[in-house]
């Protein structure tokens, strides 16, 4: 659970901006998207490799500037 404790004479903006920080840097987000649908593992496996491929390929590509 994320939790922000706004100080005396602190600003809300300045407040929720510190929750946006700690809210994606805790990676709740992207774990709800994970876990909004079911994902067969077989594709699962897919879509790691296909990143994984995209990864190493951009890797490449900036080494050899």
């Amino acid at each position: 659970m994320v939790q922000v404790t706004v100080h005396k004479d602190e600003p809300l903006e300045r407040a929720l901006r510190r929750f946006k920080k700690k809210f994606e840097k805790a990676g709740i987000m992207k774990d709800i998207n994970k876990n909004s649908y079911y994902i067969k593992p077989s594709q699962d496996r897919r879509i790691r490799k296909a990143k994984a491929e995209r990864r190493l390929k951009r890797l490449a590509r900036l080494s050899n500037r």
